[in-house]
């Protein structure tokens, strides 16, 4: 199966949704395609799993993302932990996934200098990056949430939006502002990107750092 899979994802650029599928498979899949080096994306809900070969724009929207993130901690000094797309999963609520990017700010005290997580015990990035530019089968958000990541920064393609978990409810309601960062609204990061095609990315970087400063 694990082969079939590979070359669907590597071949189609629609997503690909296996229904019915073991925790065990789902993890022996992890293993197999990243020793095969193969870059895909999997979110597995109870037995949902969906695999997502990664397109060149949704690469750039979430690096450029990711690096503005990264500036505008290191502006204001915040100690951030990046941990890119690594792969997030609780067996025993059967949720798991990759985000686009994620950083621990908050509680980046808690996981410093660690390697290896397990969310039994050990806390979620405390920020997602979610590039969502074509249609998911599979419900992300209530992943994320299963996971337990508080905050999520979604670009569409054409704005960002911050959804903040909330306690009560176990799911996720938009907001104005960041809580890994209450002085921003993700919103304005959208000029940025929409001169991603008229500049160089160190020189957008040179802005958003400039704009950081700004907004002190």
């Amino acid at each position: 199966m694990t082969t079939i899979v590979q070359s669907e994802v590597r071949d189609e650029v629609e997503p690909l949704v296996l229904e019915g599928v073991s925790w065990e498979t789902y993890e022996s899949l992890i293993n197999d395609l990243e020793d095969a080096g193969q870059h895909v994306r999997m979110t597995y809900d109870e037995g949902r799993m969906c695999l997502v070969s990664a397109l060149p724009k949704h690469e750039k929207w979430k690096s450029l993302i990711g690096r503005f993130v990264e500036a505008i901690a290191d502006e204001r000094d915040i100690p951030i932990s990046t941990f890119g797309s690594t792969t997030w999963k609780r067996r025993d609520r059967k949720k798991g996934l990759e985000p686009d990017e994620c950083f621990y700010v908050q509680r980046e005290l808690q996981v410093r200098g660690k390697l290896d997580f397990d969310l039994r015990r050990d806390p979620p990035p405390d920020l997602a990056i979610e590039v969502d530019i074509r249609r998911h089968p599979v419900d992300r958000f209530a992943v994320y949430a299963g996971l337990g990541i508080p905050e999520i920064w979604n670009f569409n393609g054409k704005t960002i939006e911050t959804f903040v978990l909330s306690e009560c409810t176990g799911k996720y309601h938009l907001a104005e502002t960041s809580v890994a960062f209450p002085f921003l609204k993700p919103a304005d990061l959208k000029q940025f990107l929409d001169r991603y095609s008229s500049t160089d990315q160190n020189s957008l970087m040179r802005e958003v750092r400039a704009w950081t400063r700004l907004t002190r």
